[in-house]
């Protein structure tokens, strides 16, 4: 899902400045900053695909400070041009920066804000929005970045309108991408903006990657805040509604527990993790259903309950708007998916765990008590299917350490790409 902002229109009329081309692109690389991300635009922008239908543009790769520029895996870089190039291009992309604690240099800032000045359109993707940020380019702006850095740029720039759901937000004149691949979709929806949809297709052919990829970052989310929270007052309360996620509790009693009237807990909540208290609220409580649904054999109707929602309606109703599926649809596309290795893995435990594996005879009894056979104990494994290995930190570190959790709540799992049907298509 993206955002394309018209609240704006103004900024998105504005004329390039008489030295500027709408065709040129300059990608700005810093020193640190991972490789992968900063591939993406020289991909999209650098190759000559004008024989598949796809308008060229010409790409300037400049270094936003001296090189060479490192990257990850221990790489160096030599980019052929330095900020001055920056003022031909009618589009400057920022496609990461290496640090979301650290400053970028002034002089790069400053080359960013001049190029907006004259009418250029300015791009960060995924960390690369913190760049675009401490420039002052997203004051007041709608901006998305990786959902696991957006609490920290909502905090370090509260003037910033940052929404961790969306895949990318287009504001007219500057536009941001959520992590990594997001980054794909973010160009692809540049091409398509200035060349329509034919070419933006047949470049994502090319690419072997979907023309407008469904959905938005809601099911990559996790339960992690900033590590920053751990230290204020709202950890405490942060921590015991994860923990009591299975009970019927709303905002207000989380502003009670917090001493503090609804309107400043919400605004202290937002200021910290970069999200609105009830909306985060309901994610965690959809993330808690899906790992329900996932690992138990819970109908929707006990999950929702032991979800803290008050009907399997309101349960249907939020699982669908965040995730583009219904919960009796998500269970059986992830067991219909589940990785053949996690099932060839489980056919290798039970061998293992079997009586003969374990060097007993027929007559002899294994752990699971008497007279069960390698049978049964597989077909007792296959009941409880084992949950995905991509697990993240919970909100427990993430907390500090005066947060109490149970062992159910300290992983946050992290849902995989599985394809699910109904769901919504990207704008």
């Amino acid at each position: 899902m993206s955002h394309d902002s018209t609240a704006a229109p103004d900024a998105a009329a504005r004329k390039l400045s008489g030295r500027r081309r709408k065709e040129i692109v300059a990608v700005l690389l810093f020193s640190g900053g991972p490789i992968f991300e900063s591939s993406i635009p020289l991909s999209v922008f650098g190759i000559d695909r004008q024989d598949a239908g796809v308008p060229r543009y010409r790409l300037l790769v400049c270094a936003g400070e001296e090189g060479p520029l490192r990257t990850t895996g221990g790489l160096e870089l030599t980019a052929p041009h330095g900020l001055e190039a920056i003022s031909r291009a009618g589009t400057v992309v920022v496609p990461a920066w290496r640090s979301i604690t650290s400053p970028p240099p002034e002089e790069a800032l400053d080359a960013l804000r001049r190029a907006h000045e004259e009418g250029a359109r300015i791009v960060g993707l995924c960390t690369g929005a913190f760049v675009l940020a401490a420039a002052g380019l997203l004051d007041g702006r709608p901006a998305t970045t990786h959902w696991m850095y957006a609490p920290t740029l909502a905090k370090r720039y509260p003037s910033v309108h940052v929404d961790p759901r969306e895949l990318f937000v287009d504001d007219g004149d500057v536009l941001t991408s959520a992590g990594t691949a997001a980054g794909i979709d973010l160009c692809l929806h540049i091409v398509r903006t200035d060349h329509g949809n034919e070419a933006a297709g047949a470049l994502a052919r090319r690419l072997v990657v979907p023309p407008r990829r469904s959905g938005g970052q809601e099911r990559y989310l996790d339960r992690s805040l900033p590590e920053e929270i751990g230290a204020d007052p709202l950890a405490e309360v942060v921590a015991w509604a994860l923990e009591h996620l299975h009970e019927q509790f709303d905002v207000e009693t989380l502003a009670a527990r917090a001493y503090m009237s609804r309107r400043t807990f919400d605004r202290r909540f937002r200021s910290l993790t970069g999200s609105a208290p009830l909306q985060w609220l309901i994610t965690q409580r959809v993330l808690q259903a899906q790992r329900l649904l996932e690992t138990s054999d819970y109908s929707v109707d006990e999950v929702a309950g032991r979800c803290g929602f008050r009907s399997p309606v309101a349960l249907r109703g939020h699982f669908r708007r965040q995730l583009g599926s219904s919960p009796a649809a998500y269970r059986a596309a992830y067991r219909a998916r589940r990785p053949q290795a996690e099932k060839q893995a489980d056919a290798e435990n039970t061998q293992t765990q079997s009586p003969a594996a374990l060097g007993m005879g027929a007559g002899q009894q294994g752990p699971g008590g008497a007279g069960q056979s390698g049978h049964a104990a597989a077909h007792h494994h296959q009941d409880h299917p084992v949950p995905l290995q991509a697990r993240r930190t919970a909100a427990a570190s993430a907390v500090g350490s005066s947060a109490s959790m149970s062992a159910d709540h300290r992983d946050a799992y992290v849902p995989s790409r599985v394809g699910l049907p109904g769901q919504r298509s990207g704008t």
